[in-house]
């Protein structure tokens, strides 16, 4: 392990075990290289991949300080309840940003996953999860309207997909195989999300069905920010 990420290690071990709280001031390159025996420039990268990594902020001619750590909100990845409610249910301060209502074009893996054909016409309702201000999840889904045929219409109001299924007399539904892994944001997610590249998200795929007839309501890739949730599954 190069000198660089040892050090990192060692200054988030402590401030994850509270040697340095939230906005305490970090000691200086200068002291930093004299107690751990380093070059000048070990530390700076340090500081500087502990600043892409989140856990500190620079403020200008004051030196570095410990950032506030975003809050770690329990996240069930399984169940029939939606992302709004469960929420709800935790009492945060929290809202959901609809920003994009669009009928996509043919994309195989994404008909192949609805079961769908062209020329079928399916719409892409994209929504920004946000809490205490911060954007800490980015849901997409791709809902086919051959199911919802007035997608097109409502799509832009959606903030909830589960409430909206049960405003179209779907009721009963439940979630199909899910696929999960970790993949980094790309720049239009950094942007969206307000988050670093090296902060990995936590990419959910799965298909919701009525669980009546089996029909396929919606295929969904939800992109969770990993600095914000403690994960149950």
């Amino acid at each position: 392990m190069s000198e660089k990420m040892m050090l990192v290690d060692e200054l988030i071990s402590k401030i994850k075990e509270g040697t340095f709280k939230p906005n305490d001031k970090l000691p200086s390159e200068n002291e930093l290289a004299d107690h751990y025996k380093v070059p000048r420039i070990v530390v700076r990268k340090a500081y500087e991949h502990l600043q892409e990594l989140g856990y500190i902020f620079s403020r200008q001619g004051r030196g570095s300080y410990v950032q506030n750590r975003k809050p770690q909100i329990p996240l069930i990845l399984t169940g029939d309840i939606s992302f709004s409610e469960k929420m709800k249910e935790l009492d945060y301060d929290f809202r959901t940003e609809n920003i994009v209502c669009e009928k996509i074009p043919y994309k195989s893996g994404i008909f192949h996953e609805l079961k769908a054909n062209p020329p079928d016409e399916v719409y892409k309702i994209a929504r920004l999860r946000i809490m205490d201000d911060c954007p800490i999840a980015l849901h997409t889904s791709y809902v086919p309207q051959a199911v919802f045929p007035h997608i097109d219409q409502d799509g832009p109001g959606i903030t909830s997909i589960f409430h909206y299924y049960k405003t179209q007399g779907y009721t009963d539904f439940t979630s199909g195989k899910s696929h999960l892994s970790v993949v980094f944001p790309n720049e239009t997610e950094r942007k969206i999300l307000q988050c670093s590249s090296l902060i990995p998200l936590l990419l959910l795929e799965s298909c919701c069905m009525d669980r009546k007839t089996g029909k396929i309501l919606e295929y969904s890739r939800i992109k969770y920010r990993s600095d914000c949730f403690t994960y149950l599954v």
